[in-house]
Order: structure tokens, then C-alpha cells, then sequence
């Protein structure tokens, strides 16, 4: 083996350990919401379900996005923590492309190249579905969020969009669901 096929492995080994979907072959290039309207996405939501990924540990998980400037989202990102500290953080979303206003860009440190944050669909009031997917060469590594205004989402309308990913190729075994009790996540709130 050369010194890139063992750093390769290595970065496999590490990426899979830290409960990252990683998949084999490029991105899948989903249709996303047409005509999507940045002014209506804006405000909370909250995280039902995702797929495992390095940073997000926490539960009761919410995303709330703001208008900075003109084609530029504000994201605040919160999570409460098994210490039941709450975690944040800021960041910032952008559409390269007018013509494709639903694969935004996400960046949250500077200096840092952005994240896809396609929105595969959304009514704007109930739920959206969310997927960001890096190629990795021969690789890919994938994310998916649902996310609803309200702490729940039906049960007809999880289903809706697990089949969406699911025609995708996103493994919905990996999913994970958020705790959104709200005992449990009184502390967000304070």
C-alpha cells in the first residue's frame, strides 16, 4: 500500500467510527424544491429526525434561520447536551446559483469551504427535507435532516419523506430520532 491508500483507510476508519453515513460511488443528485422561497423558510425549526454525523451530539435540536442581508441566511444552530448545557452555533447560508435557490450553502467558520444544504422539500408551515452530500472520490459522505415548526411531525408525513430519501439511495435504518419531549428539553427554553 502506498502512503495515500493508508491515509485514505485511515480517514475511512475514522469518519465511519465517528458514525458518519459513508457510501460507496459519488453523491446522488436529487430534485430539490422548485421555486423555493428563502423569505418563507425563514424561522424555526425543529430537528425529528437525521443521520448520524460528528457534530451533532445532542438532543432537542433545533435550526433557526434569519435574514442577514440580502441572499444571505443567518443559521443558529442549538442543541441541548447530555450535561444539559445547550450548545449553539452561528453560521451563515447562501445560494450560489438564482436559478437553483434550494442547494444552499452552508458555512459555519471562516475560512472553512461550505456544506450543500439542499432543501429536497418543504410546505414552508409543517415540514422540510433536507440532504447534504460530499464526494470523497470513490466515496461519498451523506446528511439528512427532517425537521418540522412543531416538536412532532405525523406520522403519514414522516413517511412521505422517508420515502423520499429512500428513492435517493439514503439508508433509513441510519437514521436517528431526535428527543423533542418537552420536559426534556424545557432547558432550551430558559
Amino acid at each position: 500500500m502506498d502512503a495515500s491508500q493508508v491515509t485514505f483507510l485511515a480517514l475511512l476508519f475514522v469518519l465511519t467510527a465517528n458514525a458518519q453515513v459513508i457510501k460507496p460511488g459519488r453523491c446522488p443528485v436529487p430534485a430539490v424544491q422548485e421555486k423555493f422561497d428563502a423569505a418563507q423558510y425563514l424561522g424555526t425549526w425543529y430537528e425529528i429526525q437525521k443521520l448520524p454525523n460528528t457534530f451533532q451530539r445532542g438532543e432537542c435540536s433545533t435550526a433557526t434561520y434569519s435574514l442577514n442581508s440580502p441572499g444571505v441566511v443567518g443559521v443558529l444552530n442549538r442543541e441541548l447536551l447530555s450535561n444539559r448545557t445547550v450548545s449553539a452555533i452561528t453560521g451563515t447560508a447562501v445560494s450560489k446559483d438564482p436559478t437553483e435557490p434550494a442547494k444552499l450553502l452552508v458555512s459555519f467558520f471562516e475560512n472553512s469551504p461550505p456544506s450543500p444544504y439542499w432543501v429536497l422539500s418543504t410546505d414552508y408551515d409543517n415540514f422540510s427535507l433536507v440532504y447534504s452530500c460530499t464526494d470523497l472520490g470513490v466515496l461519498h459522505m451523506e446528511f439528512a435532516w427532517i425537521l418540522s415548526r412543531k416538536p412532532s411531525l405525523s406520522e403519514e408525513t414522516l413517511e412521505d419523506l422517508c420515502s423520499t430519501l429512500s428513492s435517493i439511495g439514503v439508508s433509513l435504518d441510519k437514521l436517528q430520532t431526535t428527543n423533542q419531549d418537552a420536559d426534556y428539553c424545557s432547558a432550551m427554553h430558559q
